[in-house]
């Protein structure tokens, strides 16, 4: 792991590019550009977008919803699925127009899928409107590329896997008021044979502790009521560092800071999540009592196959441990049907898995292999329409668990953090854990923590302030 000097200096070379922008933008614009960031995929970048409005911010740039009001639009997208790929190239095809109007606006496409040198290949020969293309580990040099188009360099294309840094001191622009993303690591070192996330986003590397506090303690001071912290694999945090602090210990220094705000992390995989890392959910008071543990297949072979480094039996010896010294904890999980070589029988033991631990909610997805990913290679003889059909068995199932589940909450009280209003007079707040309350209260209590007791539950549970 690079040490903090070096990791803020890669930045600090980038606010030499943004004091030339901050002169040059509006002698090109003659005004105030606008800039409109458009996010694809998970909440990690939901995250990165932050940072590159965040950039933008300081460079002068004007932050816009409206890409027809846009003079730079970036595309910041996700690759772990075909159906995020179509969406992306669906918009950028669009770019071809928006330039007609206005032919001073920069197109880019960053993120995830554009770390595949098989995507920059295609956007460089079918849409030669896009002026730049670069990858996960390079979007802090936005500043430079900005910088060189708009001052005559032609299109830019770049890739580089920059694997052991972490820059920080990006500017950040977040999007929400009280909640917040906090990410802790990047990189995965698992190498599912499904998943790209490897190729794209690099091996795992964690920031510093006191980096992560000090931005904790920052957006506590802002009012911020509940900080999720990410990473690709959160419970990996802090291996093969030389401070030593774990995952667990880190979720126990932010607990500590002082204020009345809410942890929530994702996502965890199962090999990982200790004893150690349950103890602390249970003895924090901050730490939201919710575990994202994605088990992807009930199927012990085809865990093997998909290289997840735990079978059926110790996923489930760690769901009872973490019943057991949490019992209220909201369990939620990703499932993969029909990965290639799964039978029926496969199937059936993932159906098994689901009414045993009674997960909260479920993502569920039908297999979609990935290009370079070992999984792209292996024989798939189940059609589409039969692993829709399993897809469906699966989700008539959950829909089953959740209708039992929901009514164990009539009766009771929960603190609830106001986060959205559903119509006039009417808000929604979630509970310590996944649940969803909807209630009648003021707009005022936006952002705020209210006791809501549930008086029933049909679709939805509703509740009353106390």
């Amino acid at each position: 792991m690079l040490g903090e000097k070096n990791n803020a200096s890669a930045f600090a070379e980038q606010t030499v590019y943004i004091n030339r922008l901050i002169e040059k933008l509006p002698e090109v614009y003659e005004g105030t550009p606008k800039a409109c960031v458009i996010t694809f995929g998970c909440q990690q970048n939901v995250s990165d977008s932050e940072h590159l409005k965040g950039m933008l911010a300081c460079m002068g740039y004007e932050i816009t919803e409206d890409e027809k009001d846009a003079d730079f639009i970036i595309f910041n997208t996700c690759a772990v699925r075909g159906h995020a790929e179509d969406r992306v190239y669906g918009n950028i095809g669009k770019v071809k127009q928006l330039k007609k109007d206005n032919p001073r606006l920069i197109a880019a496409v960053c993120g995830c899928m554009a770390q595949q040198q098989i995507v920059a290949d295609k956007i460089k020969k079918s849409y030669p409107y896009i002026d730049m293309v670069f990858g996960t580990q390079v979007f802090h040099r936005l500043p430079e590329f900005i910088y060189k188009r708009i001052t005559g360099s032609g299109r830019i294309f770049e890739l580089s896997l920059e694997n052991e840094k972490i820059v920080e001191d990006v500017p950040v622009k977040r999007d929400g008021t009280f909640k917040g993303w906090l990410p802790i690591m990047y990189g995965c070192n698992n190498f599912c044979t499904y998943c790209i996330v490897p190729y794209v986003r690099g091996r795992e590397r964690s920031r510093e502790p006191e980096k992560i506090l000090a931005e904790a303690r920052e957006m506590v001071n802002a009012g911020y009521k509940e900080i999720t912290l990410l990473g690709q694999n959160v419970n990996s945090y802090g291996k093969g560092c030389e401070h030593g602090i774990t995952f667990a210990k880190l979720l126990r220094m932010i607990n500590d800071i002082e204020g009345d705000f809410r942890i929530k992390f994702m996502t965890s995989h199962p090999k990982d999540c200790t004893i150690e890392l349950l103890d602390t959910i249970k003895e924090c008071e901050k730490i939201s009592h919710h575990l994202h543990l994605p088990f992807q297949s009930g199927s012990s072979r085809i865990l093997k196959r998909m290289n997840r480094y735990y079978d059926r039996e110790a996923y489930l010896r760690l769901i009872k441990e973490a019943k057991e010294r949490i019992p209220d904890v909201s369990l939620t999980s990703d499932i993969i049907v029909g990965f290639p070589g799964e039978t029926y029988e496969d199937f059936k033991e993932t159906l098994s898995l689901v009414q045993e631990v009674e997960f909260s909610s479920l993502f569920t997805f039908i297999f979609s292999p990935r290009n370079g990913t070992p999984a792209e290679t292996m024989p798939d003889p189940i059609t589409r329409e039969e692993k829709g059909k399993w897809f469906d068995e699966l989700l008539r199932l959950q829909e089953k668990i959740a209708e039992k589940n929901i009514q164990k909450y009539v009766g009771k009280t929960y603190r609830v953090l106001c986060d959205e209003i559903v119509s006039d007079g009417v808000l929604s707040g979630h509970t310590n854990g996944t649940a969803t309350i909807i209630f009648e209260g003021d707009e005022k209590l936006l952002g705020e923590f209210v006791n809501v007791k549930v008086v029933s539950a049909t679709n939805s549970l509703n509740g009353v302030i106390v």
